[in-house]
């Protein structure tokens, strides 16, 4: 135990890896629309964010979870879907009156060619303007899935019609 006042304990949500407060003050000086981006082994969560004094608000959200009500019969923790939860979130964004916004992938790290640009991909795909590099999304046939299954790059086309309908 510490005995002198030079002692200073992190904050919690820093302790625990899920807040870099750095990263995060320089993503609300910019006073646009966060674009955040999490996933887990099962699914990806897509939400368009707005700082409040008084708490974030959530403006739009897409999931893979949702997607199931839309018809899809695939996996929700690969690439085709976090583009899909990315365009979902992306069409209810651009319905709430967004247009453009920041990409915010929190602690987790960025892989070029991964399930966090996927998601980035559908939100631009959707009609969100999103500043990305275009080398960092992965290649068009990941997106749709022709590398997991001949039938998947249908089965994404038709769950996109059923979203922008």
């Amino acid at each position: 135990m510490a005995k002198n006042n030079r002692f200073n304990l992190p904050f919690r949500r820093r302790r625990q890896l899920k807040t870099d407060y750095k990263k995060r003050l320089t993503l609300l000086k910019s006073r646009e629309p966060r674009l955040v981006v999490r996933k887990s082994n099962a699914n990806t969560v897509v939400q368009i964010i707005e700082y409040r004094p008084d708490g974030d608000v959530i403006l739009a959200q897409g999931s893979t979870a949702q997607l199931a009500d839309l018809g899809w019969k695939a996996s929700a923790g690969n690439v085709p879907a976090a583009y899909l939860a990315g365009y979902l979130a992306g069409i209810r964004a651009k319905q709430a009156g967004v247009t453009n916004v920041i990409a915010d992938l929190g602690m987790q790290k960025p892989f070029h060619g991964g399930r966090l640009f996927a998601a980035i991909k559908g939100a631009i795909d959707a009609g969100l303007t999103v500043p990305a590099s275009e080398s960092a999304f992965p290649a068009e046939d990941r997106l749709t899935g022709a590398h997991i299954d001949d039938s998947l790059p249908k089965l994404v086309e038709a769950v996109k019609k059923k979203v922008g309908a």
